[in-house]
Protein backbone atom coordinates (compact mmCIF):
# COMPACT_ATOMS: atom_id res chain seq x y z
CA UNK A 1 0.00 0.00 0.00
CA UNK A 2 1.49 3.18 -0.95
CA UNK A 3 2.18 5.89 1.66
CA UNK A 4 0.45 8.90 1.40
CA UNK A 5 2.55 12.31 1.50
CA UNK A 6 2.93 14.06 5.10
CA UNK A 7 3.32 17.79 3.94
CA UNK A 8 1.05 19.52 1.55
CA UNK A 9 2.68 20.06 -1.95
CA UNK A 10 4.97 22.87 -1.98
CA UNK A 11 4.16 26.24 -4.27
CA UNK A 12 5.01 25.94 -7.75
CA UNK A 13 7.59 28.75 -9.13
CA UNK A 14 6.43 31.85 -11.24
CA UNK A 15 3.33 33.42 -11.86
CA UNK A 16 0.30 31.96 -10.43
CA UNK A 17 -1.21 29.91 -12.84
CA UNK A 18 -3.32 26.44 -13.15
CA UNK A 19 -1.25 23.51 -11.60
CA UNK A 20 -1.78 20.21 -11.01
CA UNK A 21 1.12 18.33 -8.72
CA UNK A 22 1.33 14.56 -8.04
CA UNK A 23 2.63 13.34 -5.56
CA UNK A 24 5.36 9.96 -6.41
CA UNK A 25 5.91 7.97 -3.60
CA UNK A 26 9.28 6.53 -5.36
CA UNK A 27 11.10 9.96 -4.92
CA UNK A 28 8.96 10.86 -1.93
CA UNK A 29 8.22 14.22 -3.94
CA UNK A 30 5.37 16.26 -5.96
CA UNK A 31 6.16 16.40 -9.48
CA UNK A 32 4.25 19.21 -11.93
CA UNK A 33 1.84 17.13 -14.26
CA UNK A 34 0.06 19.79 -16.09
CA UNK A 35 -0.08 23.12 -16.36
CA UNK A 36 -2.06 26.16 -18.01
CA UNK A 37 -3.09 29.31 -18.03
CA UNK A 38 -6.74 28.02 -17.60
CA UNK A 39 -8.43 25.57 -15.30
CA UNK A 40 -10.45 23.25 -17.44
CA UNK A 41 -7.52 21.85 -19.11
CA UNK A 42 -5.11 21.31 -15.89
CA UNK A 43 -8.69 19.49 -14.76
CA UNK A 44 -9.28 17.19 -17.57
CA UNK A 45 -5.39 16.38 -16.94
CA UNK A 46 -5.53 15.24 -13.26
CA UNK A 47 -8.72 13.45 -14.32
CA UNK A 48 -6.70 11.82 -16.85
CA UNK A 49 -4.13 10.90 -15.06
CA UNK A 50 -5.68 9.76 -11.70
CA UNK A 51 -7.86 7.05 -13.90
CA UNK A 52 -4.56 6.03 -14.98
CA UNK A 53 -2.81 5.82 -11.85
CA UNK A 54 -5.77 3.77 -10.81
CA UNK A 55 -5.56 1.87 -13.51
CA UNK A 56 -2.50 0.54 -12.78
CA UNK A 57 -3.79 0.07 -9.12
CA UNK A 58 -2.10 2.85 -7.07
CA UNK A 59 -3.93 5.75 -5.37
CA UNK A 60 -3.12 9.32 -6.50
CA UNK A 61 -2.38 11.86 -4.42
CA UNK A 62 -2.47 15.33 -6.07
CA UNK A 63 -3.44 18.84 -5.78
CA UNK A 64 -3.55 21.81 -7.67
CA UNK A 65 -2.49 25.21 -7.52
CA UNK A 66 -4.26 28.37 -9.16
CA UNK A 67 -4.46 32.28 -8.91
CA UNK A 68 -5.64 33.38 -5.47
CA UNK A 69 -9.57 33.40 -6.01
CA UNK A 70 -9.36 31.84 -9.23
CA UNK A 71 -9.25 35.05 -10.88
CA UNK A 72 -5.88 35.95 -12.35
CA UNK A 73 -5.05 36.94 -8.98
CA UNK A 74 -0.83 37.94 -8.12
CA UNK A 75 -1.49 35.17 -4.86
CA UNK A 76 -1.09 31.19 -5.63
CA UNK A 77 -3.90 29.12 -3.44
CA UNK A 78 -4.04 25.87 -3.75
CA UNK A 79 -6.95 24.38 -4.54
CA UNK A 80 -8.93 20.91 -3.65
CA UNK A 81 -9.40 19.19 -7.13
CA UNK A 82 -12.41 17.29 -6.44
CA UNK A 83 -14.28 20.52 -5.06
CA UNK A 84 -13.12 22.36 -8.69
CA UNK A 85 -14.42 19.48 -10.55
CA UNK A 86 -17.47 19.74 -8.31
CA UNK A 87 -18.17 23.11 -9.28
CA UNK A 88 -20.58 22.18 -12.55
CA UNK A 89 -22.61 19.23 -11.20
CA UNK A 90 -22.29 16.34 -8.58
CA UNK A 91 -22.01 13.27 -10.97
CA UNK A 92 -22.37 11.01 -7.79
CA UNK A 93 -26.17 10.28 -6.49
CA UNK A 94 -27.95 7.28 -4.26
CA UNK A 95 -26.68 4.37 -5.20
CA UNK A 96 -29.06 3.01 -7.80
CA UNK A 97 -26.80 -0.73 -8.24
CA UNK A 98 -30.26 -2.95 -7.39
CA UNK A 99 -32.26 -0.54 -10.16
CA UNK A 100 -29.42 -1.92 -12.88
CA UNK A 101 -30.79 -4.24 -15.29
CA UNK A 102 -28.40 -7.78 -14.73
CA UNK A 103 -26.26 -8.83 -16.91
CA UNK A 104 -26.90 -10.78 -20.67
CA UNK A 105 -26.66 -14.21 -20.61
CA UNK A 106 -24.95 -14.51 -23.57
CA UNK A 107 -22.02 -13.28 -24.50
CA UNK A 108 -22.63 -10.13 -26.69
CA UNK A 109 -20.92 -10.61 -30.55
CA UNK A 110 -17.88 -8.37 -31.53
CA UNK A 111 -19.55 -5.68 -33.10
CA UNK A 112 -22.01 -4.93 -30.15
CA UNK A 113 -19.21 -4.71 -27.61
CA UNK A 114 -17.44 -2.13 -30.32
CA UNK A 115 -20.89 0.20 -30.23
CA UNK A 116 -20.86 -0.15 -26.35
CA UNK A 117 -17.47 1.21 -26.39
CA UNK A 118 -18.13 3.49 -28.70
CA UNK A 119 -20.80 4.96 -26.73
CA UNK A 120 -19.73 4.89 -23.39
CA UNK A 121 -16.44 7.32 -25.52
CA UNK A 122 -19.13 9.38 -26.12
CA UNK A 123 -20.99 9.32 -22.85
CA UNK A 124 -17.18 9.84 -21.17
CA UNK A 125 -16.29 12.90 -23.23
CA UNK A 126 -19.30 14.36 -23.13
CA UNK A 127 -19.23 14.43 -18.78
CA UNK A 128 -15.27 15.45 -19.73
CA UNK A 129 -16.59 18.56 -21.52
CA UNK A 130 -19.26 19.21 -18.73
CA UNK A 131 -16.48 19.07 -15.86
CA UNK A 132 -16.77 16.01 -14.81
CA UNK A 133 -12.94 14.43 -15.17
CA UNK A 134 -12.11 12.17 -12.21
CA UNK A 135 -14.61 9.29 -12.19
CA UNK A 136 -14.81 7.14 -9.14
CA UNK A 137 -15.11 3.10 -10.28
CA UNK A 138 -18.70 3.11 -9.13
CA UNK A 139 -19.35 6.76 -11.41
CA UNK A 140 -18.05 4.27 -14.53
CA UNK A 141 -20.23 1.41 -13.95
CA UNK A 142 -23.09 4.29 -13.68
CA UNK A 143 -22.00 5.35 -16.98
CA UNK A 144 -22.53 1.61 -18.15
CA UNK A 145 -25.07 1.12 -16.92
CA UNK A 146 -26.73 3.85 -18.84
CA UNK A 147 -24.66 3.11 -22.05
CA UNK A 148 -26.01 -0.80 -21.85
CA UNK A 149 -29.90 0.84 -21.77
CA UNK A 150 -29.66 3.14 -24.29
CA UNK A 151 -29.41 3.61 -28.22
CA UNK A 152 -26.31 5.60 -29.76
CA UNK A 153 -28.48 8.26 -31.35
CA UNK A 154 -29.83 8.76 -27.24
CA UNK A 155 -26.43 8.92 -25.74
CA UNK A 156 -25.03 11.01 -28.26
CA UNK A 157 -27.90 13.79 -27.39
CA UNK A 158 -26.85 13.33 -23.74
CA UNK A 159 -23.39 13.81 -24.04
CA UNK A 160 -24.47 17.10 -26.62
CA UNK A 161 -26.33 18.07 -23.15
CA UNK A 162 -23.32 18.01 -20.96
CA UNK A 163 -21.01 19.79 -23.44
CA UNK A 164 -23.47 22.63 -23.40
CA UNK A 165 -23.45 22.47 -19.98
CA UNK A 166 -20.16 22.86 -19.52
CA UNK A 167 -19.55 25.28 -22.82
CA UNK A 168 -20.78 27.88 -19.76
CA UNK A 169 -17.88 27.08 -17.58
CA UNK A 170 -14.55 29.16 -17.09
Amino acid sequence: MPTRPRTPSPQPPGAPRWVAMFYEPSSSSWKVGAQSPYRSPVLYAVGEMTQTLRARGEAPAVTVWGPEDGSGGSDWERHDPATLAADAAPLRGPDRAADAPAAPATKPSTLAERMTGRRQQVLMAGLGKAGLYDLAPDDVAAVRSVVDGLDETTVRRIAHWLTVAGADRP
